[in-house]
């Protein structure tokens, strides 16, 4: 059996003192220096003193909901994020960032076949990065199917831009959630919520089983009958920041955003071809 790596010990008991509510004043005195230090925006949510614990602010939910194109053909962004990398897949290979390459092959893990593997074979990518100050939450970017989800435990390095330049591997080492998805027209694409230093845990409200950052040290796999999402439906948070990695079949998109840019939560950022 792996042994856990020391970065899960630290982004475990950062969790626990995130999630631990102490008395009114100082959680309050807590929350406002977190909210000061990181610059966060609270414009669409509650204020922070109304959060029992750092960690229910960091998983805030909107006020009210965000509008988004109900167009078919249009996908949203899952989460507010900086694009750190984007393009197409040259045969398995993808960017991490600029100049760093990785193997999309071995993000996806052992237990996908290769058929399973080879849809995404000189697809397309987008990497979205999640700072520590941005919304947590993510959505589902268009109407699908989810198909089979596999919960590769890993290490907790941490995804910024420093991390990204100089860790070579870094999507493939990270403990990550992959999820194989299908759209309405039969195309297929890869989620995969890749794990931070102090990210405790990643939520995923359709499969509440996974538990991420546990003392689980082999992968496990989840099967769907027929598991029919919407699009904008919110399904899971990052207890602080992280990175979505979405990995396309060849064509898929029409991409409608470029490298550094950042994104919100409902902004269309491809058309599905």
């Amino acid at each position: 059996m792996n042994k856990r790596h020391i970065t899960s010990f630290v982004s475990q008991n950062f969790g626990k003192f995130a999630s631990y509510e102490f008395p009114s004043k100082y959680q309050e005195f807590i929350n406002q220096a977190y909210v000061r230090v990181m610059g966060l925006d609270m414009g669409e949510f509650k204020e922070p003193n109304t959060y029992k614990t750092l960690n229910k602010l960091f998983t805030r939910e909107l006020k009210i909901p965000r509008k988004f194109s109900e167009h078919s053909s249009d996908f949203i962004s899952p989460c507010d994020s900086w694009i750190s990398e984007l393009g197409n897949i040259n045969d398995t290979d993808a960017l991490q960032i600029k100049g760093m390459r990785y193997d999309t092959q071995n993000v996806l893990g052992k237990h996908f076949t290769q058929a399973e593997k080879d849809i995404i074979k000189n697809g397309q990518f987008i990497n979205f990065y999640l700072s520590p100050k941005d919304y947590h939450r993510y959505h589902i970017p268009c109407d699908l199917t989810v198909l089979k989800v596999v919960h590769i435990p890993g290490k907790f390095y941490p995804v910024n831009l420093k991390s990204l330049k100089i860790r070579v591997n870094l999507f493939s080492e990270n403990e990550r959630v992959v999820i194989l998805c299908e759209t309405a027209n039969k195309k297929r694409f890869y989620m995969v919520l890749v794990s931070a230093l102090n990210v405790g845990v990643m939520k995923v409200s359709f499969a509440p089983q996974i538990q991420t950052n546990a003392d689980a040290t082999k992968e496990q796999v989840y099967m769907f009958d027929n598991m029919k999402l919407k699009k904008g439906d919110d399904f899971g948070c990052f207890e602080m920041g992280s990175t979505i990695v979405i990995l396309a079949e060849k064509d898929m998109f029409d991409l409608k955003i470029k490298q550094d840019e950042h994104v919100k939560f409902g902004q269309t950022i491809a058309k599905c071809l």
